[in-house]
């Protein structure tokens, strides 16, 4: 079902002379987005405030369940979780490095609508998420245009911008860390050459940043040091770092645990705070789903969040091996209902090894199956995203588009949207590093 806002927005675009479908040209060339190298969606996405921010109320919801998972399934043993999970003695030891705590909330969760309602693909529990430059500042620079923003005040439009809640967010954990009198000093740090391929976007989310009077920095693990007790970047004394390095960065590098244990030690003397620790990793595991899913762990759940579990959460299962004959019946299931099914590795991001039943042949999705069993994956029900009709500005013709949505939270609750859209039925995942056609929307509420 198609939103009513887009329906009338594409009937304005489509109007003979309208400046509609070419606003976006002017969103390319805003200053605060000059650094991303990205394409953009010709249309921002619409959605009723009271259906997202009930969504976001629910992915908050869920991030409490999820990270009390540990200590309701395996009574609080860590050594038991991480086995559940498929993760190896190497990455457990680097994830529970400050003791295996809960990391505060914030992240982006990953959902489809379809049609009727969101449904939850990932809850994305971490800091190095991306589209955090982009999901305030597209609706920002729409509604700078003049034509956009009479369309906006016709029909009560608005955003929360995620920038100036990721800002005040950073801000409050470096308070009380920070030198008396002065602002905290954040740097964003990347793994051992990650700005080579990373430098545009988090130069992008700098400047956001910065346009919120926050003192922003863009550096690598090894630019740090170490000056009596307290972090430096240079000349600056860093008092947060916001984490965008990752175990796989950190493990393939031969030098990464002695590059990051300086933060580490930091973060527990209170001289740094690190947002967000490596535990963050506990959780975006895509494993942590089908524990949610699994209906032998349903008596860990209340009525109430079971409900939610159901309501938000796709049929997910983990095909990590296991002798019991629920396992047989699993893949017995998985192989008959390939075209229903898509396969996603637990630790992986971006739609890195995401394979899609619908799109495979009989004898792919048993080979993709068989890879699961043996370096961890789940399994989950076929989400159908809904279409999202756009008008070509260069043919002046309505497409079908579909689109992956980002809802950001941060311990301040919801925290704005984004949006990722494929033309309809092009490529089985939705993400600007997955596919080479994807384009990056704007979402405003109504």
């Amino acid at each position: 079902m198609t939103d009513r806002i887009t329906e009338l927005y594409n009937k304005e675009s489509l109007a003979q002379g309208s400046p509609l479908p070419a606003i976006i040209a002017e969103v390319e060339r805003d200053p605060a987005l000059a650094n991303w190298t990205g394409s953009y969606l010709s249309r921002p996405l619409f959605i009723e405030k009271a259906q997202i921010e009930a969504f976001a109320d629910d992915v908050l919801a869920l991030f409490d369940v999820i990270t009390s998972l540990p200590q309701r399934l395996f009574d609080g043993d860590l050594e038991r979780y991480c086995e559940a999970l498929g993760i190896d003695e190497q990455r457990k030891k680097l994830i529970i490095r400050l003791g295996g705590i809960t990391p505060p909330r914030y992240g982006r969760a990953d959902m489809y609508h379809n049609g009727t309602s969101f449904k939850l693909l990932e809850i994305g529990i971490a800091s190095e998420v991306g589209g955090a430059d982009r999901a305030g500042e597209i609706p920002r620079a729409l509604l700078d245009s003049a034509p956009f923003a009479a369309f906006a005040q016709e029909h009560g439009l608005g955003y929360t911008h995620t920038g100036a809640e990721v800002a005040k967010t950073l801000v409050a954990a470096g308070e009380g860390i920070a030198l008396p009198g002065r602002r905290p000093v954040v740097a964003l740090l990347e793994g051992p050459g990650g700005l080579a391929n990373y430098a545009s976007h988090w130069n992008t989310f700098r400047d956001v940043m910065r346009g919120f009077d926050v003192d922003f920095h863009v550096a690598e693990v090894g630019d740090v040091e170490d000056r009596d007790g307290k972090l430096h970047l240079g000349e600056l004394p860093v008092d947060v770092i916001l984490r965008c390095f990752t175990v796989e960065e950190i493990i393939e590098d031969a030098h990464g645990a002695d590059l990051v244990e300086p933060i580490f030690k930091a973060h527990e003397a209170g001289t740094v705070f690190l947002f967000t620790p490596m535990e963050s990793n506990l959780f975006a595991n895509k494993a942590c789903l089908a524990l949610l899913s699994d209906p032998r762990h349903r008596a860990a759940f209340t009525e109430a969040e079971l409900e939610l579990i159901d309501r938000v959460l796709p049929w997910t299962r983990s095909l990590k091996a296991d002798p019991s004959p629920e396992h047989d019946e699993l893949l017995a299931y998985a192989r008959a209902h390939r075209e229903e099914l898509i396969l996603k590795p637990n630790a992986f991001y971006g739609g890195v090894g995401v394979i899609a039943g619908w799109t495979s042949t009989d004898e792919e999705w048993q080979a993709a199956l068989e890879r699961g069993v043996a370096e961890g994956a789940i399994v989950q029900e076929r989400v159908v995203p809904r279409s999202e009709p756009v008008v070509n500005p260069e043919t002046g013709e309505e497409e079908a588009w579909q689109a992956a949505w980002g809802l950001f939270y941060t311990p301040g609750g919801y925290a704005g949207a984004y949006a990722r859209a494929v033309p309809a039925f092009e490529s089985p995942v939705i993400g600007v590093t997955a596919y080479k056609n994807t384009r990056t929307a704007g979402v405003l509420h109504y």
